[in-house]
């Protein structure tokens, strides 16, 4: 008997904020015993020609991006995070917003390094810009200045109060979620809410609003994640079995910048080729097999 496919949807490269680049990042899924594997950068598709050229033997990717989205509906309105998958990467509303989204994650970066050097703290734009490589500027990129300065000691601590998570944290543009729901459906993608119960990421969104994204075109939550405790992941288990949505686990995979290793959660066979079906932009390449 063959054992089940081991899929992680949820993985970042260099094109973000992960630490290996996407021909690494295929050769490391293969190596955990993958045999699919997401890459999900934020906000951009950069990394899928490269991950597609790189594919190591019996391995699978899914190309897809990780949306910066922002809840409106409190004050102050809360940021989530929307999984989409396999969508034409060319439709222009879509491209067009992503695009946006990253120029304001560069603007946000630059505001915070002026925030740190007017602090007397020694970290300069020019070297984070190099130390990305190119790729969509995130707050972890700031985090390895930090530490290359010797100002922490790790990611997790960049993150505390006193530097990133609070003192030196700052407001970016983010896409309406529904606007990105819509956008995403609209380039023939499956949108899946990330993380949804993470509350040690911060503040969480109501039920009520997954079933109002349900209604408009959400597809699935993503339950089995490192920041779900087991109480969360089985409170998005019964949501989505009340809203009829898929039930995605994965990895969230960055390298060195965490501590998770791919495949540490993975989605069940049977709901990979559901959302497989509900797909219509881009389908999943495997080895050998030209993308389309």
């Amino acid at each position: 008997m063959t054992s089940p496919a081991r899929i992680d949807l949820h993985a970042h490269s260099t094109a973000s904020d992960g630490t290996l680049s996407p021909e690494e990042l295929v050769r490391a899924a293969a190596d955990a015993g993958l045999d699919v594997v997401a890459i999900t950068d934020h906000d951009t598709t950069a990394g899928w020609e490269a991950a597609v050229r790189a594919l190591p033997p019996g391995l699978t990717v899914v190309r897809g991006a990780e949306i910066s989205c922002r809840w409106y509906g409190v004050e102050p309105a809360i940021p989530l995070h929307l999984l989409a998958y396999l969508f034409d990467p060319t439709e222009p509303e879509l491209v067009a917003e992503l695009a946006r989204v990253r120029r304001a994650r560069e603007e946000r970066g630059e505001r915070i390094v002026r925030l740190l050097q007017a602090d007397g703290i020694n970290v300069s734009w020019r070297e984070i810009l190099a130390g990305a490589g190119g790729g969509t500027i995130g707050r972890p990129h700031i985090a390895q200045a930090l530490i290359r300065a010797g100002l922490v000691a790790t990611t997790t601590e960049a993150f505390g109060p006193d530097w990133l998570g609070e003192r030196y944290r700052l407001p970016k543009e983010d896409i309406d979620v529904f606007r990105a729901v819509a956008l995403v459906r609209a380039a023939g993608g499956v949108p899946v809410f990330a993380h949804p119960r993470a509350s040690r990421r911060g503040r969480i969104v109501p039920d009520e609003l997954i079933v109002e994204l349900a209604a408009a075109g959400l597809a699935g939550l993503e339950a089995d994640h490192e920041d779900h405790t087991a109480a969360e992941r089985e409170h998005v288990r019964r949501l989505a079995a009340e809203l009829g949505l898929l039930v995605t686990g994965s990895s969230d995979f960055h390298g060195t910048h965490k501590t998770v290793q791919l495949g540490a959660h993975t989605t069940d066979p049977e709901v990979y080729e559901r959302l497989i079906a509900l797909a219509g932009g881009v389908t999943p390449v495997a080895s050998g097999r030209p993308a389309y």
